[in-house]
């Protein structure tokens, strides 16, 4: 009978841990992206910036199906995925659109620390709240897109007051329980869903590419998919309330 250690030394186990560690390396790249990003901020090429946290936001649609496809829990338990996936997301989901929509003028100075402040509490608490994530695969509470907002609201060139108004809302939903959809995972209408956000992806891609001078049509026609997503994680929400 073989032992417990000389189970983990056989070249199958040995490859699944290597994957498993591959993956999570992968999942840790979107620090990389942070500071790619954090740099072009700095330094004021913004689209640089807009780049690497696009790219960011791949790794993290994709890495959840990879830890799953390769059992990453099951292998390396000593290693919490999860917790790398919060950080990064903190950083490229909250910090860095804070700190570009701030250094783009996209906020009036008086403005910058109490709503910049909002949202960085807020979305913590976003992050740690024990429902944050439903068993059934929903985001409770407005998921801490800021990355997606901020694009947007540069996109359109959107006051610094309005700028402001907008992020004090959207921190306040963060802590009513509305159930979002989770793309990849929540069931419902999920095929459309992701082929619809990968249709989404493309158009941003091409934006951010042509920062800042995307054609004004495809900026308004990539609203479709956040509309999308807006309306269905409200219906589905609605569907779930108790009468």
């Amino acid at each position: 009978m073989c032992s417990d250690s000389n189970t983990m030394d056989t070249p199958a186990a040995k490859r699944g841990r290597m994957r498993a560690w591959l993956v999570h390396m992968y999942t840790a790249t979107g620090a990389v992206f942070a500071f790619v990003a954090a740099w072009g901020i700095v330094h004021g090429h913004d689209r640089l910036a807009l780049e690497a946290m696009f790219a960011a936001t791949l790794v993290d649609s994709t890495d959840g199906m990879l830890a799953r496809r390769v059992q990453v829990k099951a292998i390396l338990p000593e290693v919490d995925g999860g917790r790398i996936d919060d950080i990064v997301d903190y950083l490229t989901f909250v910090f860095l659109p804070m700190l570009l929509l701030e250094t783009s003028g996209g906020l009036y100075l008086a403005t910058v620390l109490p709503v910049v402040g909002l949202v960085l509490l807020s979305s913590m608490y976003g992050f740690v709240a024990p429902d944050a994530k439903t068993p059934d695969h929903f985001f409770t509470g407005f998921p801490s897109y800021w990355n997606i907002v901020v694009l947007y609201l540069m996109l359109f060139h959107v006051p610094p007051g309005a700028n402001a108004v907008i992020l004090v809302i959207l921190s306040g939903l963060i802590f009513v329980r509305i159930r979002y959809v989770y793309p990849s995972q929540t069931p419902v209408l999920r095929p459309l869903t992701l082929a619809l956000a990968s249709a989404w992806a493309v158009a941003l891609a091409v934006i951010i590419l042509m920062w800042p001078s995307a054609p004004r049509i495809l900026a308004i026609g990539s609203l479709a998919f956040p509309v999308y997503y807006v309306v269905l994680s409200l219906i589905l929400h609605a569907r779930r309330r108790p009468a």
